[in-house]
């Protein structure tokens, strides 16, 4: 039997790449699904329609800001203004989370910021390769207009080039860092998911979290991300002390035996903030595309929920609105 090739990246057989596919850390729960796992949610998706649309104010960032300043686009998309620059997390303006226009999730909610909007960008963190993250239109777009340096995990390098050639992007493993300019750092950090593009490709290109050290700051952009046994929050935690902000999924979580291993819940996402010692967390993937099957205003209230019960301060972890602005405090 042939071994399959992958198409995105050629290396080192790794404690997470066993030289075709990427892997999940060590003891972690297992993210892939067979076609039977996927027929039998198909066939249990509860009567839940989303709106077809949700009104958004969408806002016009400034050029250049002075301290923090997170903007919410959309799912996981975030403008984050610091250091003097201006950063994008996952950037999608398309209509669909989808590889064609004409199917696929739809937006919900419309982009918090417009496009042509947006202050000059100077870099992307890319989590991943699906679809809801990595938007090829999008990102010609970006590139078209402001050039941007992309930083993402190993393999999506290749997947962008061969559609924008000209696109500046590198790529780092697990642990690896870039800095994207003096002062401003990004460290490509694991995450418990995977990848794929087409059905043939499965974790060929790896996925990850980035913690970004810039103006005496740390951010956490979890990208996707399971729980599983919480141990790898852990070690961001003694590797880069605590976090000033946390950005973390709280929605695409239903059904649990489905998405688990995959995408986290409200309750777990606190858990993680308080893993990190995160002075301040911000909810992000949820509202904007249909992807799973909880209702559309379910993270909200689980999130609201279990900050109760843990006595946590409910303006301590926000869920983002499209078009919702976080200035953070001095």
């Amino acid at each position: 039997m042939l071994r399959p090739r992958n198409p995105y990246y050629d290396g080192p057989v790794t404690d997470h790449f066993d030289g075709v596919r990427f892997l999940n850390p060590a003891g972690e729960p297992e993210t892939d699904r067979s076609l039977r796992d996927v027929l039998r949610w198909r066939r249990s998706i509860p009567d839940n329609p989303w709106p077809s649309s949700v009104p958004v104010a969408a806002v016009r960032p400034d050029r250049t800001v002075d301290g923090v300043r997170i903007t919410m686009v959309g799912h996981a998309t975030l403008l984050i203004q610091i250091g003097g620059l201006n950063i994008l997390t996952d950037p999608v303006w398309s209509e669909r989370a989808s590889p064609v226009q004409m199917a696929g999730p739809r937006r919900v909610t419309a982009p918090g910021v417009m496009f042509d909007d947006l202050p000059p960008i100077d870099a992307v963190l890319l989590s991943h390769n699906h679809y809801d993250h990595l938007d090829l239109p999008t990102l010609r777009l970006l590139q078209k207009h402001h050039s941007p340096v992309i930083v993402t995990p190993l393999g999506n390098d290749r997947i962008i080039r061969r559609r924008i050639p000209e696109a500046s992007v590198i790529a780092r493993d697990w642990g690896q860092s870039v800095t994207i300019s003096p002062g401003v750092e990004a460290f490509v950090v694991p995450s418990l998911h995977w990848s794929s593009r087409s059905p043939s490709d499965r974790r060929m290109a790896l996925w990850g979290g980035f913690m970004l050290r810039a103006a005496g700051r740390l951010i956490y952009f979890a990208g996707d991300t399971g729980y599983g046994t919480g141990a790898i929050f852990d070690r961001l935690r003694q590797e880069f002390g605590p976090v000033d902000i946390a950005l973390l999924p709280i929605g695409a979580y239903d059904p649990r035996w489905f998405m688990a291993a995959q995408h986290t819940n409200p309750a777990e996402a606190i858990a993680i903030m308080e893993q990190l010692d995160a002075r301040q967390a911000l909810g992000i993937h949820w509202g904007t595309f249909k992807l799973t099957d909880e209702p559309r205003e379910d993270p909200l209230e689980q999130l609201a929920q279990g900050l109760a019960e843990r006595g946590i301060d409910p303006q301590r972890f926000i869920a983002m609105h499209a078009g919702q602005v976080f200035d953070c405090a001095p």
